[in-house]
């Protein structure tokens, strides 16, 4: 199967050599494609260990939605994302969120831990009979069975327990949002109200300042008028 050069850098080149060749960056759309595919999967990885086929099969999906990734690039990709995602479990959920692609891992791992758990309750319904089946399934296992059971219900236990803490760091998240909206808003009123109160003032004063210059203008219309009238009649006597 032929796969583009997609470690080949851009612009060109003859067989010289001397260019500096990069693996493209997976772009945000192309890893949650990459994930809703991987998820498809999922089961089918779980069920073997010689996993190459698979790959190729990822590779050629992502192919069809317009991606040219190797199998070995998708191999690779996954393992950075399992790395990343378990990591961000073991950090505080604040820094969880700094992982673009949490949700998406966490659902493919509780997915299969569910798909476990159905799996081994469906056994130990079908496993039921006499003492010699019970004697039997005790010496093929049956206790390591019992075991992974009760870490799959704590598994679940444990992640059900962690939703819940989600929705509520995110409702408090949300109610103080909600709280500094309030008091934003309360502060713009408060502002709005203080412009006014200042432009009020402002007017005011400016009112005060046209009625002196209009009242020293009318005395002093009235000066000029007394004296133009004293000296007319100054002149009308003589």
């Amino acid at each position: 199967m032929d796969y583009p050069n997609t470690a080949q850098g851009g612009g060109g080149g003859g067989g010289g050599g001397g260019g500096f060749n990069r693996l493209p960056q997976w772009s945000a759309e192309e890893t949650r494609e990459f994930l809703t595919v991987r998820a498809e999967l999922d089961e089918a990885f779980m069920e073997t260990r010689r996993n190459k086929l698979l790959w190729n099969v990822v590779s050629s999906k992502m192919r069809e939605k317009g991606f040219h990734r190797t199998p070995e690039q998708c191999k690779s990709k996954w393992k950075n994302l399992v790395t990343r995602y378990k990591g961000s479990e073991a950090m505080m959920e604040s820094n969880t969120r700094s992982f673009m692609f949490h949700e998406e891992m966490r659902r493919i791992y509780t997915e299969r831990m569910r798909r476990l758990l159905l799996r081994r309750t469906s056994s130990s319904i079908g496993g039921g009979g006499d003492g010699g089946d019970v004697e039997k399934k005790k010496w093929s296992g049956g206790d390591k069975d019992d075991l992974l059971g009760d870490v799959l219900r704590e598994f679940m236990e444990r992640q059900l327990e962690r939703e819940g803490k989600w929705r509520e760091a995110a409702e408090e998240r949300e109610e103080e949002r909600r709280v500094r909206e309030v008091e934003w808003r309360e502060e713009m009123e408060a502002l709005m109200r203080e412009r006014a109160e200042m432009d009020r003032r402002w007017w005011e004063r400016e009112e005060e300042r046209w009625a002196r210059v209009e009242a020293r203008a009318e005395r002093r219309h009235a000066l000029i008028m007394a004296l133009l009238t004293r000296i007319i009649d100054k002149y009308d006597t003589t």
